[in-house]
């Protein structure tokens, strides 16, 4: 279980470092030449208006921030699914509530070789746990020179590093979906700014009034505020979502282990 946990480790961080700069290349791309096609402007040039009502034109004009709005935007959604798959596969096959109780239940009935099998057949983080934890149920037993006491505590020793060793796993890149909930809007509100200046500037130097001029300045600028708003909402939803996950894993493994160590000492004197 270590070796697969520090190789699911290893793997998590080339993923973790390779996310962002191809988030980034992919948003440039997309930027440039999706965004920035000529069709999407006036007279098929890219430094004219957009076309009236061409969405694609509207974005590309809220110029450089642009990009780097979709690169949150595009981490967020690569960072989802693959904490979605995650823990998912953590969870196990099956309700993890419904093999929990079945554990619970084998554990009543003193079958521990049987809610071991039940956790080779469930699989999954909160499935290693338990079986770390019922392996050492079988091995104290075996034992003659320890008293009873020392055994509940070397169960729950293992089943507290079995945790330690899983938790980190479900845990990580949370804090990047954290982090982008945080920034994205912050970047969006600084686009609006440079878009907004960029506006007035130019309806300054052309020494007159032009409402049109301004409104449309004014509405591509908005463009970046729309962009981090919705990335951070999305980012903050997803992140509630694992952390409540991550929550009912955590207490079914804390439930399990508190059932294993009172099995042994209800059958044990």
């Amino acid at each position: 279980m270590k070796k697969e946990n520090e190789l699911a480790k290893s793997l998590n961080k080339v993923f973790s470092g390779l996310v962002i700069p191809v988030a980034f290349v992919a948003a440039c791309i997309i930027y440039w030449f999706v965004f920035g096609n000529s069709v999407n402007f006036q007279g098929g040039n890219h430094n004219n208006s957009p076309i009236q009502g061409n969405i694609l034109g509207i974005i590309y004009k809220g110029g450089y921030i642009v990009p780097l709005l979709m690169t949150l935007l595009i981490t967020v959604i690569a960072f989802t699914l693959e904490r979605y798959f995650t823990i998912s596969k953590a969870s196990g096959r099956g309700s993890i509530v419904k093999f929990v109780q079945n554990v619970r239940s084998l554990l009543n009935q003193n079958k521990v070789k049987e809610a071991s099998e039940l956790c080779d057949r469930q699989k999954g983080s909160v499935a290693n746990v338990i079986k770390a934890g019922l392996v050492k149920y079988l091995d104290v037993e075996k034992v003659s020179d320890m008293a009873k006491d020392q055994k509940l505590v070397a169960i729950q020793k293992e089943v507290e590093e079995a945790t330690t060793l899983e938790l980190p796993s479900l845990e990580a890149n949370l804090v990047i979906l954290a982090t982008i909930s945080s920034i994205a809007t912050l970047m969006g509100l600084l686009g609006t700014v440079l878009g907004m200046i960029k506006a007035f500037s130019a309806l300054a130097a052309a020494g007159a009034p032009d409402s049109a001029t301004l409104s449309t300045g004014i509405s591509e600028a908005l463009i970046n505020t729309a962009f981090g708003i919705g990335t951070a909402a999305l980012a903050i939803i997803f992140y509630n979502v694992f952390t409540t996950k991550i929550d009912k894993l955590t207490y079914a493994i804390d439930e399990a282990g508190f059932t294993i160590s009172q099995t042994y000492a209800a059958n044990h004197n």
